[in-house]
């Protein structure tokens, strides 16, 4: 495929658009000057060379003082002054412009391309318009001889101008959503902090025992949320969480708030939760996990807790083990308190999950299942 020169002389400029100021913003809104080849550009200039039966095809943005080629086949420069466009002539002309002999054109006649070796001799451009109406560039095919287009052709190289608009309006959502989310989870995450200082200000002023459990318990829960959070963003915002990812950040949560004479470990096969049962889940863990602290090892005797979360079936189903070394719960359930709310909230988080509970108590310590599908 012969690719095309440029000569030295200068053509005639375009004229500046009219509403030049707005049409610069809109190109650098899609922030996509100067950035890398990608496969779904490139391929829409190698059809509109195939569908064309020109050599050269470019999609070109059309800046202050250049034209940027975004994709280009036939063509060797990554951009060009703008003396060498003719794409800025062409923004200026409707959604559509097509210039059988460049040589009959004065727009075109001393425009290096034209007079390059080999010569330039024709151009057609369907122009990229904004949802605005402003024209930031053409999808443009070029050919080293004399021609007019097919009405098909036409109407193909509008039809992929429109894709090319519509790959670039998907880029820009996703990276304003992307800028939103970051900083909706920054807001998040401050608003989480000032609240977990808040409740460790309210427990250490309260000396009711009843009330203390309360306020722990809340903490326990806004813990968890905090952790499913975090796991859901870093996830992008999806609504499922990936098991030992999550397993690892509540893990870090409980032993941070966990005495020196207590170790706790979380361990989880690969998969993915709703966000729902990863919370209730998360319940689940931190009443066991907070219960086992509190009954399970008295006079500052040395224990374990460990939580394992592992595939069951090849069915989508799961088994929560939580278990403790210590001297047991006295009989009681499992994530029994005095006020009775963490039996509550595990009772409610096992029913969200539509699992079925069981417990195991000796003096040799705790264990706790749960069963169920995810």
């Amino acid at each position: 495929m012969q690719r095309v020169n440029f000569g030295r002389r200068r053509s005639i400029l375009a004229d500046t658009p009219a509403e030049q100021d707005q049409r610069l913003e809109t190109l650098h809104s899609y922030d996509v000057l100067d950035t890398e080849a990608e496969a779904d550009f490139d391929d829409i200039v190698e059809l509109a060379s195939k569908i064309c039966e020109t050599p050269v095809s470019l999609i070109s943005l059309v800046d202050e003082k250049r034209q940027w080629f975004k994709a280009r086949v036939g063509f060797e420069p990554q951009e060009t002054a703008l003396d060498q466009s003719v794409c800025s002539h062409a923004i200026l002309d409707g959604d559509f412009t097509e210039i059988s002999d460049m040589s009959a054109d004065p727009r075109t006649a001393d425009n290096p391309l034209h007079i390059g070796d080999p010569r330039v001799k024709f151009y057609a451009g369907a122009n990229l318009v904004a949802p605005n109406g402003q024209a930031i560039g053409t999808l443009c095919v070029l050919d080293i001889k004399p021609r007019t287009l097919t009405e098909f052709q036409r109407q193909a190289l509008q039809t992929l101008s429109r894709h090319v608009m519509m790959q670039l309006e998907l880029r820009k959502k996703i990276r304003i959503e992307a800028a939103l989310r970051a900083e909706m989870d920054h807001r998040v995450k401050n608003s989480f902090q000032t609240i977990a200082s808040l409740l460790r200000m309210a427990t250490r002023k309260v000396h009711d025992p009843d009330a203390k459990d309360v306020l722990a318990l809340v903490e326990r829960r806004f813990g968890a949320v905090a952790s499913l959070h975090s796991e859901l963003m870093g996830q992008g915002g999806q609504s499922k969480v990936q098991t030992a990812s999550y397993l690892e950040q509540l893990n870090k949560l409980l032993a941070a708030s966990a005495p020196d004479h207590v170790t706790i470990s979380c361990a989880a096969e690969p998969g993915e939760l709703q966000a729902t049962q990863a919370s209730a889940l998360g319940m689940i863990v931190s009443e066991f996990v907070a219960n086992s602290i509190k009954h399970a090892f008295p006079g500052d005797q040395a224990g374990e807790v460990s939580i394992s979360l592992r595939r069951q079936n090849n069915a989508g189903g799961w088994l929560l083990e939580c278990r403790d070394n210590g001297c047991g719960h006295d009989g009681t359930v499992s994530g029994a308190d005095s006020s009775g709310l963490g039996r509550m909230l595990m009772a409610t988080a096992a029913e969200q999950l539509h699992g079925r509970l069981t417990t195991d108590f000796n003096p040799d310590g705790a264990l706790m299942r749960v069963c169920f599908h995810a």
